[in-house]
């Protein structure tokens, strides 16, 4: 459960995006940054438009149903075959993503 602010209600799934990240098989590094994902995910439609060998990022933006609260969780995978091999997950709550997946 991503819980929210004070009021500890269960968040709810406001949308989903699927990015591919400009990294590619054996070149992986963690950023935990959210500049970094601003500058550098793309916008794409479906698994298969990312190349083989690049790197996934899954995006899910949450909200408090009580109070507004957001947050976006990014999911950084490595997509091979129909498997999605998870590399690291991170939650940005303060905002740092907002200005990115509004525009």
């Amino acid at each position: 459960m991503i819980g929210a602010g004070k009021c500890q209600s269960q968040m709810e799934e406001k949308k989903r995006q699927l990015y591919m990240l400009p990294m590619i098989v054996g070149n992986y590094t963690s950023h935990e940054n959210a500049e970094y994902y601003k500058k550098n995910l793309i916008k794409v439609n479906q698994k298969s438009d990312i190349p083989t060998g690049n790197y996934a990022c899954g995006m899910i933006q949450y909200e408090c149903p009580e109070c507004g609260h957001e947050a976006v969780k990014l999911s950084i995978f490595l997509p091979v075959r129909d498997i999605e091999k998870q590399e690291d997950a991170f939650l940005f709550e303060k905002g740092e993503l907002d200005d990115f997946i509004r525009k």
